[in-house]
């Protein structure tokens, strides 16, 4: 079997990460690190020897005949690496977010498509065991109609010099939330407040109306004093919380809803039932 030849740019908070797991993978064949500081590169070959270090992009481009490259640098750099990236023939994935503007996003989709090229963006959370038991819960119908999610991601920085809070932390749930629901929101609305860096929002909140009435609502934050990873989601027959913070438990589905009698006549005769069951935690394999 052939193996895919892959190249990473990008040595600093989440490169090593990558290019861990890229030299783990067994149909990968990681040829090349890339970083602009010579300090994180002699890092990075002491602990992958067998791995070429370059302080040039191009090199990795153009050297050593690379299948695709993964771009895991600051957010104002993705768009010039990967539009690069594409226009050499490479496949690319890039970290989240994608770019810095719907139009820099839309020019790579183009790119790509032209070139019969795999672009992917690093949304992690679609392939955890979690969030893919939740897909199958959901897709089995046990929730029932999904009525409103609601996802708060909070923790005290880390802060960020190029994007907002909801750029950095956002993008996570609503690659979930996307995912789940299986459609585009209708409408989208988005208000932040920039406490410690001028235009540099540190807490968001988002609200994305879907049709039939969902709603799914976002709450983001740099400056909490909890790291909280939690999203609930209501459905007609049951509610499920999902919590990435938790060891053990991370997702539960409670047995609970509300219900609105068929018809009545008088005021006295209406009366919403509340349900009141059992709560299970399903078994997630770790892999």
């Amino acid at each position: 079997m052939k193996k895919i030849k892959v190249g990473v740019v990008g040595c600093g908070y989440w490169g090593p990460n990558l290019i861990r797991n890229f030299k783990a993978l067994s149909d990968c064949d990681l040829k090349m690190m890339c970083d602009m500081s010579e300090k994180r590169l002699a890092h990075m070959r002491k602990l992958h020897p067998g791995v070429t270090g370059s302080l040039d992009y191009k090199q990795m481009l153009n050297g050593i005949n690379l299948d695709a490259v993964v771009i895991a640098t600051s957010v104002k750099t993705h768009f010039p690496l990967a539009k690069a990236s594409l226009l050499a023939g490479k496949h690319t994935f890039i970290e989240k977010p994608m770019a810095s503007s719907v139009e820099e996003c839309e020019e790579l989709n183009s790119i790509a498509k032209k070139k019969g090229l795999v672009l992917m963006i690093g949304h992690t959370f679609l392939y955890s065991p979690a969030v893919r038991k939740i897909t199958e819960i959901i897709a089995k119908g046990d929730l029932g109609e999904i009525r409103y999610i609601n996802a708060r991601r909070l923790n005290l920085g880390i802060y960020q010099k190029d994007i907002n809070v909801a750029w950095d932390l956002a993008t996570h749930d609503i690659s979930i939330i996307q995912h789940v629901i299986g459609e585009q929101p209708v409408t989208i609305n988005c208000r932040g407040s920039a406490h410690i860096t001028p235009g540099i929002e540190d807490v968001t909140t988002i609200s994305l109306k879907y049709s039939g009435e969902r709603v799914a609502y976002i709450h983001s934050s740099w400056l909490d004093p909890r790291k909280v990873r939690e999203m609930t989601i209501v459905g007609s027959k049951r509610m499920l919380v999902y919590d990435d913070v938790s060891t053990l438990e991370k997702i539960r589905v409670f047995d609970a809803r509300v219900e609105c009698p068929p018809h009545y006549d008088t005021f006295a005769e209406f009366h919403y039932a509340y349900h009141y069951g059992d709560m299970y935690t399903p078994y997630i394999k770790q892999e």
